[in-house]
């Protein structure tokens, strides 16, 4: 199946239609009116940089009023970047790390949300392209992550994501077409990826569009994950071979 989202943001910019008004609170504020954007600005140019523990205490103040729904205890890192944050939610005792991106921009979608007790590592990117990203209660994501999602990315409860990991639901393009840039055609998607309780991806793990990893999952580091894979299984390597079942080891 072929959509053409008008997410990407190089296209946003390259509309020679819109002002650059405009196209910044398209892509970054999301909603119409001058007290959002005066709301969003003030929180990005005095309470997103603040270090120290000021900074902590403001963004605990100030984060919940442009984002959608804060749980209680959640702590919020220097630097961290926020697109379309009326469509994102937070569950309690989240923490989430310096210089992160949570990301969920759209026109029509769901947008971002983050069950309790989730972790997410610095310099970890929460990308929604008129998609849209849930995660599970007590799931912990690693530093210098990426989800990138055109469609939806479903994290389950207690999932471990060692650092480096990337999972993106779309970004695929026919080439058939030469008389246009790859970039400018249709993107392809394949139902996004969807992941269950309890799975532990190694360091680097890459998973595909359209890819289902059971409950209970172990995927090593540096594997490439094309095709989905049943409840406990192992896989390693670069297009993740499954090489076994955790429920036989150890007897």
């Amino acid at each position: 199946m072929a959509q053409d989202f008008p997410g990407s943001t190089q296209k946003e910019l390259l509309d020679g239609g819109r002002s650059l008004s405009l196209k910044y609170r398209r892509l970054f504020v999301g909603r119409k009116g001058l007290w959002f954007l005066f709301k969003y600005e003030l929180v990005n140019l005095f309470v997103a940089p603040m270090p120290g523990a000021l900074g902590l205490a403001l963004r605990k103040i100030f984060f919940p009023r442009i984002l959608k729904k804060v749980g209680r205890g959640v702590i919020f890192g220097r630097n961290i970047t926020l697109r379309h944050p009326h469509k994102i939610s937070i569950g309690d005792n989240v923490t989430i790390d310096d210089n992160s991106v949570l990301d969920a921009k759209g026109e029509a979608n769901e947008g971002l949300t983050l069950g309790s007790n989730v972790y997410v590592g610095r310099n970890t990117s929460l990308s929604c392209k008129e998609g849209s990203i849930a995660i599970g209660d007590y799931a912990n994501i690693s530093a210098d992550c990426s989800f990138l999602s055109e469609t939806k990315i479903a994290l389950g409860r207690y999932c471990f994501l060692a650092g480096g990991c990337y999972l993106v639901a779309g970004g695929n393009h026919p080439v058939t077409d030469t008389s246009k840039p790859i970039m400018f055609q249709p993107s392809e998607v394949k139902g996004g990826i969807a992941i269950g309780e309890d799975v532990w991806l190694g360091a680097g793990v890459i998973v595909l569009d359209g890819v289902t990893i059971g409950r209970g999952a172990v995927v090593g580091a540096g594997t490439v994950v094309a095709a989905s894979l049943p409840e406990y299984a192992t896989a390693v390597g670069s297009r993740a071979l499954r090489i076994g079942d955790r429920r036989g080891l150890g007897k």
